[in-house]
């Protein structure tokens, strides 16, 4: 009878997986600048024209884009959820952050094609640039990661996992160039943090 093997490690396991994160933003296409540069370039537009970011994703990458929404309240960015209760009508000077990494999904689309008839700019994050969903998008941020599309064989992060970690890792190097870009201190992104908790 063959030994049983050890389980990996705690240490090893986040190796493995902060390595498989890192090597989407290793994977390039010349055609679509680094998706780091579009997504600052377009928040700080829109900050310039003291517009609003709405952001909008379905199932997990909806809830990366919630707590990139978070941080740019923190940033002291106006900045709502679609469909939050409390959501204004958007507008031409407003920007539209959508995620659809698979390429679409029908709410994802139709929210986007609002958006644009309303006049404001559509940022579509996705790891398939020619998707339904970019057809609305003035911008596209391509990010590789491997999405619920591509069936089985992602190793330690099943599905769509890889996708979701890197939007997060990449929304938070957006916060820090935001910060960079805009001159926020810690402590002023720290004061504007609730104290309803």
């Amino acid at each position: 009878m063959a030994a049983k093997s050890e389980p990996p490690t705690s240490a090893s396991m986040a190796t493995d997986i902060c390595n498989q994160i890192s090597s989407v933003f290793s994977t390039t296409d010349p055609s679509h600048p680094p998706a780091l540069d579009v997504l600052v370039s377009e928040i700080t537009k829109t900050a310039s024209q003291h517009g609003r970011v709405f952001v909008h994703g379905v199932g997990r990458e909806g809830l990366m884009l919630k707590a990139l929404c978070m941080r740019l309240a923190h940033l002291g960015l106006p900045s709502h959820c679609v469909a939050d209760v409390t959501a204004p009508p958007i507008t031409p000077t407003d920007l539209l952050l959508a995620s659809a990494g698979p390429g679409g999904f029908p709410t994802v689309d139709a929210i986007c094609a609002v958006a644009r008839s309303a006049g404001a700019r559509v940022v579509v994050v996705t790891a398939r640039p020619g998707g339904s969903a970019s057809r609305e998008a003035t911008a596209v941020a391509y990010l590789a990661g491997r999405t619920m599309a591509e069936g089985e064989g992602g190793g330690l992060l099943p599905m769509g996992s890889l996708y979701e970690g890197a939007m997060f890792v990449l929304f938070e190097m957006v916060v820090w160039r935001l910060a960079e870009e805009l001159g926020q201190s810690e402590e002023e992104i720290r004061s504007r943090h609730t104290n309803l908790e």
